[in-house]
């Protein structure tokens, strides 16, 4: 679904059937986003882009909303583990290296 900022995100969720207004992000714990989270969030949110640039399947995503100073400067932090190799992927843009490895075609050297 697309979020209010035109980005395509699957974890994004908004009824308006009938005049309805509800917007939550499944990303997050069920208590956290009714309490704290907003659709503001989707604006600099990482997710989408994370989400276009790998699709593995493989690896799981976690949200957490940084409160800032004072609550201003509110962030969604993602943090990605991978089930196959069992390990925190620390770019979740690329992935853990495991799961679809970069063909040694691509980096050869001539």
């Amino acid at each position: 679904m697309q979020t209010p900022y035109g980005k395509e995100c699957h974890y994004f969720y908004g009824d308006y059937y009938r005049g309805r207004h509800h917007e939550e992000c499944r990303l997050l714990d069920p208590l956290i986003s009714s309490s704290q989270w907003t659709s503001k969030l989707c604006k600099n949110c990482p997710v989408p882009g994370i989400l276009r640039a790998n699709s593995c399947e493989k690896m799981v995503l976690k949200g957490e909303i940084n409160q800032g100073i004072l609550g201003i400067g509110k962030s969604m932090k993602i943090s990605a583990y991978c089930i196959k190799s069992e390990k925190v992927v620390t770019d979740p843009y690329v992935g853990c290296g495991l799961c679809h490895p970069l063909s040694d075609i691509i980096f050869k050297d001539k």
